[in-house]
Formats: C-alpha cells, sequence, structure tokens
C-alpha cells in the first residue's frame, strides 16, 4: 500500500507545484501567499510518503486531499484535478491493502510449504 500512496502523493507535489504557478498569474494573489501555501503542501505530500507507515498518515493522506478539492476555490480546475487525486487516493488505499494481504498470504503459504 505505501508504494501506491506514496506514487499518488509525489504525482501531487508536481500538481500542487503547477498549480502555484497558475496562481502566480491571479492579481488577487500575492506571489509570497501562493508559494508559502503551495511549499507547505508540497512539502506535506513528501512528508506523508514517509509516514504512511504510521498511525494516521493514511488519515493525513485524505486531509490533503480535501485540501487539493478545496483548492478549487482559488483554481478551479483544481476541482478537477483534486477529485482526480481523491480517485487515485482511495484506489492506492484500497488495492494496497488488498495486495498487501495477498501478499502475507503468499508468504505465509510459502513459510508453510518450507517446514
Amino acid at each position: 500500500m505505501r508504494m501506491l500512496c506514496a506514487s499518488t502523493l509525489i504525482g501531487e507535489f508536481f500538481v500542487i507545484g503547477f498549480a502555484g504557478l497558475v496562481a502566480m498569474k491571479s492579481d488577487d494573489l500575492a506571489n509570497a501567499t501562493v508559494w508559502t501555501v503551495c511549499g507547505i503542501g508540497m512539502l506535506l505530500s513528501v512528508l506523508l510518503c514517509g509516514m504512511l507507515a504510521r498511525p494516521g498518515g493514511v488519515q493525513l493522506g485524505w486531509a490533503l486531499q480535501v485540501a487539493l478539492v478545496a483548492s478549487g476555490f482559488v483554481i478551479p480546475v483544481m476541482f478537477v484535478l483534486g477529485v482526480a487525486f481523491g480517485a487515485l487516493w482511495w484506489a492506492s488505499v484500497h488495492y494496497g491493502r488488498r495486495i498487501d494481504e495477498v501478499k502475507a498470504r503468499w508468504a505465509a503459504q510459502a513459510a508453510a510449504d518450507a517446514a
């Protein structure tokens, strides 16, 4: 699960950075504000890659997904990208857990066959 979720988070890292570039063109937002918010989001996405195995790591990932969708109020295309990455996050968690279960069963069966 960690590998799939980390891949999604790294993709979000780049999307947040590109969203910052788009937000810089807005006359309503100061560049310092844009890059502070985007920098925090990018840092969180990278830090979450290492926190996925810890308790609450997946829940923090969900919080980042909500923030990504909410950023659509500033950059409207982020509604679409946020929902897309939310779906990727769900798939990463759901199918990643299934893969981990199958791997554990195979390892148990291999250990039983070896004994």
